[in-house]
């Protein structure tokens, strides 16, 4: 079966690594090409070749001041992975809840109390003694 264009949705455009670095950027505000360059460490054809393959499928959108060209992140575009993706939350809060009950039945069988009964002793500064 061929492979499906990389830009093609947005399950594809987020399978690429480095795609999901300038997502990451992005995610904390508006940033200019150079700025992504910096911060991914990524040349700066490649930030570009990757950005527009973000844009074709919606996840990033652009703005032009002067010369310089924004880039911002589409939040509203990763609604379908974060849609998909929580159908399978269940299996993962499981097992969380299997790892803490497996702490806490450890931790009862050594005689310590759970983290959430920590005691004052438990919080001291050993430098000064005192308890925070």
């Amino acid at each position: 079966m061929p492979r499906a264009a990389t830009s093609s949705d947005v399950f594809n455009a987020v399978a690429e690594p480095c795609r999901r670095a300038l997502l990451d950027c992005l995610a904390k505000g508006e940033h200019p090409v150079g700025t992504l360059v910096e911060t991914t460490r990524l040349a700066q054809p490649s930030v570009s070749k990757h950005l527009r393959v973000l844009k074709e499928v919606g996840l990033v959108a652009t703005r032009r001041d002067g010369r310089q060209r924004f880039y911002r992140l589409n939040a509203e575009a990763i609604r379908p992975m974060h849609d998909w993706v929580t159908t399978f939350e269940r299996y993962f809060d499981h097992q969380l809840d299997r790892v803490k009950d497996r702490a806490e039945s450890r931790q009862r069988e050594q005689g310590q109390r759970p983290p959430s009964g920590r005691t004052a002793r438990d919080t001291s500064n050993p430098k000064s003694g005192r308890t925070r």
